[in-house]
């Protein structure tokens, strides 16, 4: 398989390549490139199989490259020094990251998958996972058991953890579950003005219509969401800050 590899730092290149010859691949580097002009250069002249390709370059992103070569077929193995939120939706899906600096296992196990992906649904994950990350704060990936469902945060009510299992029900009736744990979330929605008010919910601050002294939330859908002894007093804190803003 013919490879090009695109990114910023020579001794990331260096290192890829080291591995790449430690393992038992038939994969042969056919270039190397720092930023997005440059790759795409080279990439339209030698169409490598296969790219491993940075998120951050010197004139761009991993994504403003894959605009500028769409009508070429390679697969892709981003490369990043950050686990972004919307990348590890490609770590369930079949299009796959690695982590600086790359360690030769996990290089070993993307290779495997992604000589297995079809072009087409090595599409349409990168343009979801694009998506989201074009609207970082705003957007959450969901990987479903069949697809990569793309909610939007500012449309979400609430979710609801049980058993190892989240479900999140939004705004126009839809409802999906996953089988991650609701801490696997609470950051990235903690930001997007959602607040925890039992262990079991996160609910977003936007659609509580009034919160009832008993220890009930009530949602503007009618839903009643219940708030633990243990964070009625950092709830109410973050509530009342939320109403008087």
């Amino acid at each position: 398989m013919k490879a090009l590899i695109v990114e910023d730092k020579a001794y990331i290149r260096k290192g890829l390549l080291n591995l790449l010859q430690l393992i038992d691949v038939d994969v042969e580097v056919i270039g190397e490139c720092e930023s997005v002009k440059d790759a795409v250069v080279v990439a339209n002249a030698c169409k490598p199989e296969l790219v491993f390709l940075d998120i951050n370059l010197l004139d761009g992103t991993a994504f403003d490259f894959l605009e500028q070569t769409e009508s070429l077929t390679f697969k892709v193995i981003f490369i990043t020094a950050y686990e972004e939120y919307a990348l590890q939706a490609l770590k369930t899906g079949a299009v796959d990251y690695l982590l600086k600096p790359v360690d030769i296992a996990e290089l070993q196990i993307a290779l495997q998958k992604v000589e297995k992906l079809p072009i087409a649904e090595q599409k349409q994950q990168i343009k979801t996972v694009k998506e989201v990350w074009n609207n970082e704060g705003t957007k959450l990936i969901l990987s479903l058991h069949d697809s990569f469902q793309v909610i939007d945060l500012n449309e979400l009510l609430f979710c609801e953890t049980d058993k190892g299992y989240t479900t999140f029900y939004c705004s126009d009736g839809k409802k999906y579950m996953v089988s991650k744990t609701l801490k696997e979330f609470e950051e990235q929605l903690s930001k997007a003005n959602f607040t925890r008010p039992h262990q079991s919910f996160m609910v977003n601050l936007k659609f509580i219509d009034k919160y009832d002294k008993s220890g009930v939330i009530h949602l503007k859908n009618g839903k009643k969401i219940p708030v633990s002894f243990r964070k009625k007093e950092s709830f109410l804190t973050t509530f009342l800050h939320w109403n008087n803003n």
